[in-house]
């Protein structure tokens, strides 16, 4: 009888976290997506924990098999996270200002572009190299987001279709501008000239010559900027409005034409920052992309798992950069590297189950409230 009443309790408690929080429900998709990846394993006969072994090397820099220990994998690991956050970041915008921007991808596109032919057509002079490509990244993508949100909100064509549209026309117009940069050839660039660099030497220092850079100040700066605008601007507080009900909106004055397209055109900005991240702290040389890097694609599913907020939004991103450098460890480990793609994915579709968990949170407590009433 004791056990009884205890596991009601907890059962109580149970319930009463994952309805009231958004935090707890992404935790438990994220912990049920762990759950079936380990089972799919063991299905397949092989060991889970080397997949547990590889995501412990990623977050630590420790090799458990060697007893060694480099940092170099963690700030790996925060490099691929940087463009996954602010990806995120671009949806996640649009979709608190009740838009669905499926184009961070064409966005973070055109970003890249921009910051590459900037970088190796404008005046070296330090601070002010650096300073444009990383602006003239943020205005491209505002710009390629704002096409958008100015026809959702002018003449009512969808954001979803034009968005997916536009990321395929993002990157033929790329292949056409920077084949066109002088001395490019079919897969890359000339080499940047050092003033136009996001590398840090402290940074890559400190995490054993990882490619760390300053893309890490500029993302956090943005998830703070994303917060502030978000939970604590009246214009925040108006696109949110108009998220929820547009017609209310409306009627309390809120211009809502304006406000998709400025919305749009910030989430583009967030996208377009991450192409600069991407191509002025990884890379040296512009690069001739040939397809889609995916990047705005996975910012959906870390919009999604985050619950649209800044810090979700950035824990995830870590997530989901952890599960991509831990891809060439668990291979190493004879664990297939599509179990780290098969956990994202599983954690998106138990997100997306989220309003169906919350059904079944409700049948729990009405069918424990009857319960005691009967006794």
């Amino acid at each position: 009888m004791l056990l009884t009443i205890k596991l009601n309790k907890i059962e109580n408690r149970l319930l009463e976290i994952f309805t009231g929080s958004n935090g707890a429900v992404s935790a438990l998709a994220v912990f049920l997506g762990f759950v079936v990846a380990t089972l799919l394993l063991l299905v397949i006969g092989r060991n889970p924990s080397g997949m547990y072994q590889a995501i412990f090397q990623v977050v630590s820099g420790f090799d458990s098999r060697r007893s060694t220990w480099n940092v170099r994998y963690v700030g790996e690991w925060i490099v691929v996270s940087l463009p996954l956050i602010l990806c995120g970041l671009s949806m996640g915008f649009s979709a608190r200002s009740g838009l669905f921007n499926i184009g961070a991808e064409g966005q973070y596109i055109a970003g890249l572009t921009a910051a590459q032919f900037i970088a190796v057509s404008f005046a070296p002079v330090p601070v002010i190299h650096l300073t444009v490509a990383v602006l003239g990244a943020i205005l491209a993508g505002a710009v390629w987001g704002g096409i958008a949100g100015f026809l959702k909100a002018r003449y009512k064509v969808s954001e979803v279709v034009t968005t997916i549209m536009m990321n395929y026309i993002a990157l033929y117009v790329h292949r056409i501008i920077t084949l066109g940069i002088p001395g490019s050839n079919t897969f890359k660039t000339v080499d940047f000239p050092a003033t136009v660099s996001l590398s840090n030497p402290v940074l890559s220092s400190i995490t054993n010559n990882s490619r760390l850079n300053n893309g890490l100040w500029l993302t956090i700066i943005v998830i703070f900027i994303y917060w502030l605008i978000m939970e604590k601007s009246t214009f925040g507080f108006s696109l949110r409005a108009a998220g929820f009900n547009k017609e209310a909106a409306l009627y309390a004055g809120i211009r809502v034409k304006t406000n998709i397209t400025i919305a749009m055109a910030i989430s583009g900005a967030f996208a377009g920052l991450a192409g600069a991240v991407v191509s002025l702290g990884v890379f040296t040389y512009g690069r001739v992309l040939t397809t889609f890097e995916n990047y705005g694609f996975d910012g959906i599913a870390v919009a999604l798992g985050g619950s649209c907020s800044a810090i979700g939004i950035g824990i995830v991103g870590l997530l989901f950069g952890m599960l991509k450098s831990a891809q060439p460890l668990m291979q190493s480990r004879q664990i297939p590297r599509e179990i780290a793609s098969i956990i994202m994915g599983l954690v998106v579709v138990f997100i997306s189950l989220r309003s169906g968990i919350q059904m079944f949170v409700e049948w729990r407590r009405k069918e424990n409230t009857r319960k005691k009433e009967e006794d």
